[in-house]
C-alpha cells in the first residue's frame, strides 16, 4: 500500500492515495453523460487513474496547466493517460499509453507559487485515437471503452472476497498506512469500484497498473489483481519480519544504532552486507580467461564470501585472495614479434659491441620462433657490474614485444618472498614471481631476476632452493605459490637472470641456467659507448643539449685511463656527469662554452689523475712480480712481493689477507723452487736458514684463487736469485708441484685490466691462447703475449739477466 495516504503530490511525481467518494465512484448519471469525440489529454508520470477513483494532483508543466484550464472552462472532462517512461520531461504522442481514463475535474485550487492543484475523478476508460495537436497541449480523438456488466457469479464473488482479504492483510502489515483504510475497504460494496480502488492503491509499478486498466473483462482484471496482491503480501510479510527482528534488539541498543541494525537485518535476509562487492567480483569473472581449476577455486571462494559478514576477520582475507585471482592474467598473453632484423636493430641501438652475445640472443629468438614454446634453458648473463646485463634484458623484451618486469634478488633471505606466505598469516602476500606476473598483466613477460648470485639463506629458508622450481622448464608449468594455493603456469615466461659471479650460485640452480658470459669493455669500446650513449644522455640530463661543444676521443681516453678503473662504464658515466655540472655552472656564469673540451680542461674539472702507470716503474726491484686477477668488478692487476730474510729457520710467512687456495699456491711454488734449486742456481741451504715472507698489497681486500701461482713462483725466484722481473710484464696461471702451468679463467677481463694498467707483455698458459684469439685485436694492440707450458719457460721469460 502507498504510505502517503492523504498526500497531495505534484503531477511530476504522482505519489498519492486516491480519495474515495461516498457514492463509490458511481454518479447518478454515470454511463449516461455525453462524452465529446475529442478531449484534451493530460499525461501523468507516476500513476494510472482508474474509473471511479478520485485523486488530487499538482500540475507543474505548462502544457498540463493549459489543458486543465481549458477543460475546466468547458465541459470539465479531460483524458488522463500514463507516460510509458516517467523520466521523459517533454513527452511526445508515442511516449503516452494508448488506454487511459476520462476524468471529471471536481475542483481547482491555484497555489501561491503559480502551480495548480486539481481534484479529479475517473469516469470511464477510453482508447486514444489520432492526436489532433500537441501544442499548446495534447488533444486527441477518443473511443470510450465500457466495462463489461457485472454478473452474479460465485467464483467471481469468491475472487473479490479474496482480493478484499489480501488487501486487509497488507494494510495490517504496513504500519505507515492509517487504520481507517481497513474501514473504507469493508464499506465498498461495488465489486468493480473495489477492484479499481485497490488497483490504484496497491504498491506496484506503472506497467502492472496499466495492464490492469487495459483489460476489458472485469473477471480477468480481478485475476491479475489477485496475483499482484499475493506478491505484494509476500513482500509486506518479509518487510514486517525484518522490522520485527530489528525491534527486538532496540531495548539493548541506543536509538541512533537503530538504522544500522535494520540494514543489517535486511542484508542478512538477502545474504549478507557484501552484495555489491560480490557482484563486482562475479562480473569481473564473467569475461576472465582462466583454467578450469582456477574457475572452480574462484567459485568456492565466492560461495564462502557470500555467507560471510564483512566484519569477520576472514572476509578481507578471502576477498583479497579472489581479487588476486582476477588480477592474474592466467591464459592472457601478448603476441610475440619474432622479427630478427628488428630485434638486431633494437639491440644495436641499445648496446654497443657485444657482437657475440647479440648473435647468441638472435639465435635464441630464432629457436623460440620455430619451436613455439618456452621449454628451453633459462638465460643467465654473468659479468662484472656496469656492463649492461639488466638493460640487455629490457632490450630483449622490447625486441620481441613483450612486457618487462625486473625482480631484484639481492639480499633476499626469506623463501616466502619467492613462494609466497600462507594465507593464515597476518599480512600474507603472494611471492615475488606471482606479484611480477600480476604487475605485467600477461602470462608471457620477460622477467629479469637480477643479482641471483646475491641470494642469501638463513633460518627462514633458502630462496635459491625455491628458485629451482621457478627456473626449471620441466617443472615451472605447475608452479605452486603458498598464497595463491593453485598451480600457475610459468612455462610461457622468458626468465633472464643476471650475476657477477657463478661461484656464488647454488650448483643445482646453476645447472638449470644457460650461461652467457659478458666481459668488460676495452678502452676503445668505452670511447664509442661514451660518444653514442653516455655523453648525449648526460648533456640532456644537465640541460646542455642545446649548446654546441665537442668531446674528442683523446679527451674521453684520458678520462677513461686516468680517472676510472672498471670493466663497465658506471664510473665513467659519473665522471662525465661531473664534467657536465662544471660546464653548466660555467655556462651560467660566463654565458658561453668553449667549442671543444681539451685535455687541460679535464684536469681542471676532475682534478689530478686518480690512476697512473708510474707505480709499475717504481716497483721494478727483485722479488716483485705483477699478477692478473679476476674480481666481481672485472679484471685487475696486483703486486706480489717476496723477500728472503737471513737468520731464519726456513719458515714461510704469508700476509695480505690471502685465502686458503692462494696460501696453498705459495707453498707449492716454494716447494717446487726448493726441489729445483740447483737448476736455478740457488744454494739449497738457503731455504733452511732463511725466513721467506710473501706479501700482497692492499691487505684490506680479501684475495684468493689459484691463478696467482705463476706470479708467486716468479716473485720467489726473483727474491732468491736477486734478479729483477722485466718491467711492464704481467702474468697469470696455476702451477703444480711438477712445474706445469695450468689454464685459468677470466682471460679477457685480465688482459683488458693489464692494458688499462699500461702493461706491455703478458705471460699466459698455452691452453688460454684460444681465449686471447677471441678478443678484438684492436683492443689489445701494443701487448706482446707469451704462452708457457712449464715454470721454466715462465722464469726464462720473466727474469731479466
Amino acid at each position: 500500500m502507498n504510505n502517503n495516504f492523504f498526500k497531495v503530490a505534484p503531477e511530476d511525481e504522482m505519489e498519492f492515495m486516491p480519495i474515495i467518494p461516498l457514492n463509490e465512484g458511481v454518479d447518478e448519471d454515470n454511463g449516461k453523460e455525453d462524452v465529446p469525440d475529442e478531449l484534451p489529454i493530460l499525461p501523468l508520470r507516476n500513476t494510472v487513474l482508474f474509473p471511479g477513483v478520485v485523486i488530487p494532483i499538482t500540475a507543474g508543466r505548462e502544457k498540463s496547466i493549459k489543458a486543465v484550464n481549458d477543460a475546466y472552462k468547458s465541459h470539465k472532462l479531460i483524458g488522463v493517460v500514463a507516460q510509458k517512461d516517467s523520466n521523459v520531461e517533454e513527452p511526445k504522442a508515442e511516449d503516452l499509453a494508448s488506454v487511459g481514463s476520462i476524468a471529471r475535474i471536481i475542483k481547482m485550487i491555484r497555489m501561491p507559487d503559480g502551480g495548480l492543484t486539481v481534484i479529479m475523478q475517473g469516469k470511464t476508460r477510453f482508447e486514444m485515437g489520432d492526436v489532433l495537436s500537441e501544442d499548446p497541449y495534447f488533444r486527441a480523438k477518443i473511443k470510450v471503452l465500457p466495462d463489461d456488466e457485472y454478473q452474479k457469479d460465485e467464483s467471481f464473488d469468491a475472487m473479490v472476497a479474496s482480493i478484499k482479504d489480501l488487501a486487509d492483510e497488507i494494510i495490517s502489515l504496513s504500519p505507515n498506512v492509517p487504520s481507517e483504510a481497513n474501514i473504507i475497504l469493508k464499506n465498498i460494496e461495488n465489486p468493480s469500484f473495489l477492484i479499481h480502488f485497490i488497483s490504484s492503491n496497491f504498491n506496484s509499478n506503472i506497467a502492472d497498473k496499466q495492464r490492469l486498466l487495459e483489460i476489458n473483462d472485469l473477471k480477468q482484471r480481478a485475476e491479475l489483481l489477485l496475483s499482484l496482491l499475493q506478491t505484494e503480501l509476500q513482500y509486506a510479510e518479509l518487510k514486517n519480519k525484518v522490522t520485527t527482528k530489528t525491534r527486538a534488539e532496540l531495548d539493548k541498543q541506543q536509538k541512533d544504532y537503530f538504522l544500522q541494525q535494520q540494514l543489517k537485518a535486511i542484508r542478512e535476509e538477502l545474504g549478507g552486507e557484501n552484495l555489491e562487492e560480490v557482484k563486482e567480483l562475479q562480473h569481473r569473472a564473467e569475461s576472465k580467461k582462466w583454467p578450469k581449476t582456477a574457475k572452480e577455486a574462484f567459485e568456492k571462494g565466492i560461495e564462502k564470501l557470500e555467507r560471510m559478514h564483512p566484519s569477520t576477520p576472514d572476509y578481507s582475507l578471502i576477498y583479497n585472495h579472489l581479487d588476486l585471482m582476477l588480477d592474474l592474467p592466467w591464459d592472457e598473453v601478448t603476441k610475440d614479434e619474432y622479427d630478427l632484423k628488428k630485434a638486431k636493430k633494437i639491440l644495436d641501438h641499445d648496446h654497443y659491441g657485444m657482437n657475440e652475445i647479440k648473435e647468441r640472443l638472435l639465435e635464441y629468438l630464432a629457436v623460440l620462433k620455430l619451436k613455439g614454446d618456452m621449454k628451453s634453458p633459462i638465460l643467465c648473463f654473468v659479468g662484472p657490474p656496469g656492463i649492461g646485463k639488466t638493460s640487455l634484458g629490457r632490450s630483449i623484451a622490447n625486441a620481441i614485444g613483450r612486457k618487462y618486469v625486473r625482480v631484484s634478488l639481492g639480499g633476499l633471505h626469506d623463501e616466502s618472498e619467492i613462494r609466497g606466505h600462507r594465507k593464515t598469516y597476518i599480512g600474507a602476500m603472494p611471492g615475488r614471481i606471482i606479484q611480477s606476473i600480476r604487475k605485467a598483466g600477461s602470462s608471457n613477460p620477460v622477467i629479469i631476476l637480477d643479482e641471483i648470485d646475491k641470494v642469501g639463506s638463513d633460518f627462514r629458508g633458502d630462496p635459491s632452493s625455491a628458485l629451482l622450481e621457478v627456473l626449471d622448464p620441466e617443472q615451472n608449468n605447475a608452479f605452486y605459490d603458498n598464497y595463491l594455493e593453485i598451480e600457475y603456469d610459468l612455462s610461457k615466461v622468458l626468465f633472464i637472470t643476471t650475476a657477477n659471479s657463478l661461484q656464488e650460485i647454488q650448483p643445482a640452480l646453476r645447472d638449470r641456467l644457460e650461461i652467457i658470459s659478458l666481459n668488460g669493455y676495452a678502452t676503445e669500446e668505452k670511447i664509442q659507448i661514451a660518444k653514442h650513449h653516455l655523453v648525449p644522455k648526460q648533456k640532456a640530463a644537465h640541460g646542455l643539449d642545446k649548446p654546441s661543444f665537442k668531446i674528442s676521443d683523446k679527451v674521453l681516453e684520458k678520462i677513461i685511463q686516468d680517472y676510472t678503473r672498471e670493466s663497465g662504464v658506471r664510473e665513467l658515466n659519473r665522471m662525465l656527469a661531473s664534467i657536465m655540472r662544471k660546464l653548466a655552472k660555467e655556462l651560467l656564469t660566463k654565458g658561453k662554452l668553449k667549442a671543444s673540451l681539451s685535455l687541460k680542461d679535464v684536469e681542471k674539472y676532475l682534478g689530478k689523475p686518480k690512476y697512473s702507470n708510474e707505480t709499475y716503474k717504481m716497483a721494478n726491484m727483485p722479488g716483485v712480480a705483477v699478477g692478473l686477477a679476476y674480481t666481481y668488478v672485472g679484471g685487475d692487476i696486483l703486486f706480489i712481493e717476496a723477500t728472503v730474510v737471513e737468520e731464519g729457520k726456513g719458515e714461510l710467512s704469508l700476509t695480505g689477507n690471502l685465502g686458503n687456495v692462494m696460501k696453498e699456491s705459495a707453498s707449492t711454488a716454494l716447494s717446487y723452487l726448493q726441489a729445483n734449486a740447483k737448476k736455478y742456481k740457488i744454494d739449497p741451504k738457503v731455504f733452511a736458514i732463511s725466513k721467506i715472507h710473501i706479501h700482497v698489497p692492499e691487505g684490506a681486500v680479501p684475495k684468493d684463487g689459484p691463478s696467482a701461482g705463476v706470479t708467486l713462483m716468479t716473485a720467489l725466484a726473483s727474491a732468491f736469485t736477486r734478479k729483477k722481473v722485466k718491467p711492464y710484464l704481467a702474468m697469470t696461471g696455476e702451477i703444480t708441484l711438477r712445474g706445469q702451468v695450468l689454464p685459468v679463467g677470466g682471460i679477457k677481463e685480465k688482459v683488458l685490466a693489464a692494458k688499462r694498467a699500461g702493461m706491455r707483455e703478458i705471460i699466459l698458459p698455452v691452453q688460454n691462447e684460444k681465449d686471447v684469439n677471441e678478443i678484438n685485436p684492436d683492443f689489445i694492440k701494443g701487448i706482446q703475449f707469451h704462452y708457457a707450458k712449464t715454470m721454466s719457460q715462465v722464469l726464462d721469460l720473466a727474469l731479466a739477466e
